[in-house]
């Protein structure tokens, strides 16, 4: 694949304030290292996301600077932000079964230069431990939820807390749960005013929603240097 055949956006942090994402999973391994050695190249940090880790093996022993972050199924060529920020977004999970998907989110956020602080295991099967973590959110600007099985965690957070909050239906659960379908016509379904969902399993959207929040809030700058491939 070469670097015309893919089109890659790289304008789009000038356009829009975001890197582009490249989605892996239906990718072979030689287009994606081809696709992240020419975002390099152009001098944008490069992001692929939904990578196995057959696949991420592969990559890498391509090119070989690639990092991989395993537990998000992401990739990533080039320099990350540092992560020292003050948290400007929240990211939650119901259960430690929606962790790659929270861990996307939270990936996606950081390459952009955003920190980001995790609120893991807070389902409302023991809505206690979600009750216990509500001090901690005042003080963040942006929530993300993300949940399986009938998806109420964002729900019943945007019920309870002031802030955007960005439902994640995750593909988790029995039977009727149908690989998240439940879960986002749950969300969708959700009485608490306000609630935004994305698609099934899409952290990556999720954190760009809220990176849309922040820069309309003039929370985040575009186009941040400090985030681009060095």
């Amino acid at each position: 694949m070469s670097a015309l055949e893919a089109r890659l956006d790289l304008q789009r942090r000038r356009r829009l304030g975001m890197v582009e994402a490249v989605w892996g999973e239906h990718k072979t391994a030689a287009q994606i290292a081809t696709i992240l050695k020419t975002m390099h190249h152009a001098g944008e940090l490069a992001f692929v996301t939904r990578v196995d880790p057959v696949k991420a093996a592969d990559v890498q022993a391509r090119c070989p600077e690639v990092q991989v972050h395993a537990a998000a199924s992401c990739l990533t060529l080039g320099k990350l932000p540092p992560g020292d920020g003050k948290p400007l977004v929240a990211v939650l999970s119901g259960g430690t079964s929606d962790r790659r998907v929270a861990e996307e989110a939270a990936l996606a956020l950081r390459v952009h230069g955003v920190t980001s602080v995790p609120f893991l295991d807070v389902g409302v099967a023991g809505l206690h431990r979600l009750l216990a973590v509500l001090p901690d959110l005042e003080a963040v600007p942006v929530l993300i939820a993300c949940a399986g099985m009938e998806g109420a965690l964002p729900t019943v957070l945007a019920g309870l807390v002031p802030q955007p909050v960005i439902g994640v239906p995750v593909s988790v659960g029995y039977g009727v749960s149908a690989g998240g379908r439940a879960a986002l016509d749950g969300m969708l379904a959700s009485c608490a005013p306000g609630l935004s969902v994305v698609n099934i399993d899409n952290g990556y959207g999720a954190a760009m929603a809220a990176l849309r929040i922040l820069l309309g809030r003039g929370l985040q700058g575009s186009g941040d240097e400090a985030s681009r491939a060095q």
